[in-house]
């Protein structure tokens, strides 16, 4: 019998490109999206990650069809852009219940079952700057620091019950990921220069990063892989960054921070 693979935020970018992978290779795939777009290649369901009730549906669904889930792939997220300032309390509660809480959400409904079978992969989509915060986009860093404590400590506790957990840590990547971030809606003057040249670099990054399939590749290692780690870190940028600012100066390195996203640029 084929294992049973959910991947949440399936309608594009990583999503897709994870859900295709695992098809193709005889997986049994669910994606979902919050509006179920049609897939040729696997069923798409609609989810809302903020919803309990959307939730439990999702699954009890998927366990009605096949009496197993094998394997969950936290990918549903987005990106909110936007001075700290800017930036209302309701935007961040918003970002915090899709990119944290609905990863919690998730990992709840599933686990019982995992439990009871003894097995299963959770693996939760990070980012580089869930371990490097960047300017302008706060809370979308905070929602991926939040998920590295997060996905640690899940790993402790379900390593008992024979659970793999693993964290997938890309850098850039190219998705439609950065049009579609949101921008804070109470925007501020004082922040345009600044605020406008980050975004600007931020999607010339994607526009630039690695393929959303070689991620796909990570994320399918990390789940079937017989001893899996708990972080799988993807793209140059992901693999060298954090290292440089081990070995350098806190100085050095925010200054060189600052030069690639030309804060101190004359607005």
């Amino acid at each position: 019998m084929s294992q049973t693979v959910l991947v949440t935020g399936a309608s594009s970018g990583i999503g897709a490109a994870t859900a295709r992978f695992f098809h193709s290779r005889g997986f049994s795939v669910f994606g979902t999206s919050r509006k179920a777009n049609p897939s040729s290649e696997f069923t798409m369901l609609s989810l809302d990650v903020t919803s309990d009730a959307s939730v439990r549906n999702c699954i009890d669904l998927i366990l009605s069809q096949t009496g197993r889930i094998d394997i969950v792939v936290n990918n549903a997220g987005y990106s909110l852009n936007g001075a700290i300032e800017e930036t209302s309390i309701a935007e961040v509660k918003d970002q915090f219940e899709t990119n944290f809480f609905g990863v919690l959400r998730t990992v709840n409904a599933v686990l019982p079952h995992m439990r009871e079978a003894r097995s299963g992969r959770i693996i939760n989509i990070g980012s580089l700057v869930g371990l490097i915060a960047i300017p302008y986009g706060a809370f979308y860093s905070a929602t991926k620091f939040a998920l590295e404590a997060y996905s640690e400590s899940l790993w402790y506790e379900l390593q008992p019950f024979g659970i793999g957990v693993s964290l997938i840590e890309p850098g850039f990547v190219r998705t439609s990921f950065g049009h579609a971030a949101q921008l804070a809606a109470r925007a501020l003057s004082a922040y345009d220069g600044p605020r406008d040249r980050v975004v600007a670099a931020i999607k010339s990054g994607i526009e630039k990063g690695c393929s959303p399939d070689l991620v796909a590749k990570s994320i399918f290692h990390a789940a079937t892989s017989r001893r899996p780690r708990l972080r799988y870190r993807v793209g140059t940028d992901a693999v060298w960054l954090p290292r440089v600012r081990k070995v350098v100066p806190w100085d050095f390195f925010a200054s060189g921070l600052r030069r690639q996203f030309a804060l101190d640029a004359k607005s």
